[in-house]
């Protein structure tokens, strides 16, 4: 079988496979310049991981910088206590209404990652935390809420905060939107017009 066959049937990149041939880790040979026949389609076996278990802390504001570092002490602790042992902590400085943070949502896209531990709900998402909860769980992970009773009032007023900044500027951009678009179908209407 050719090499870039067998890469298909093993669902690895040729590349990956070209690798291995290379490496020894399966049997072929050299028919010409460029191609490579694979003498038996062994499964090469990737070593699997164990699913690993992540401290996520976050804080709404830099101000709060020091509750981030006692937030992951309290959080190692606790997974040293219930007998997990962590991969790595990772802290975020974004409000909790915020969608768009790189490192919370590199852990739940990183496959490797089993278990997330969160202090709070509000450490993982304000809105929504139900979705990514059920969505971790359907691929056979999990992120743990540590306490859950609610969190203070300075960050919901802060998060409440940004909520409001947000539609704003949503409101205030799409007339913005609007405006543009009035003023370009009049550009095109007194380019048409005949003069």
């Amino acid at each position: 079988m050719k090499l870039s066959d067998y890469a298909k049937q093993q669902g690895v990149r040729y590349e990956t496979a070209w690798r291995w041939f290379r490496d020894g880790k399966i049997q072929g040979r050299r028919v010409g310049a460029h191609t490579i026949l694979i003498d038996e389609p062994i499964r090469v076996s990737v070593p699997s991981s164990k699913p690993q278990t992540v401290v996520y802390t976050r804080v709404s504001s830099a101000e709060n910088k020091t509750n981030l570092d006692s937030q992951a002490e309290r959080l190692v602790a606790y997974c040293a206590a219930r007998g997990y042992q962590v991969g790595k902590v990772v802290k975020e400085i974004s409000s909790g209404v915020n969608d768009n943070r790189p490192k919370f949502l590199a852990l739940l896209a990183d496959p490797s990652v089993g278990r997330i531990v969160i202090e709070h709900k509000d450490r993982g998402t304000r809105f929504g935390f139900r979705y990514i909860e059920t969505l971790l769980q359907t691929y056979g992970r999990e992120i743990e809420v540590v306490n859950q009773a609610d969190n203070g009032t300075e960050d919901l007023l802060s998060d409440l905060t940004s909520i409001v900044y947000s539609f704003c500027a949503r409101l205030y951009g799409q007339r913005r939107a609007k405006r543009k678009t009035e003023r370009l179908v009049q550009e095109l209407e007194a380019d048409r017009a005949p003069g």
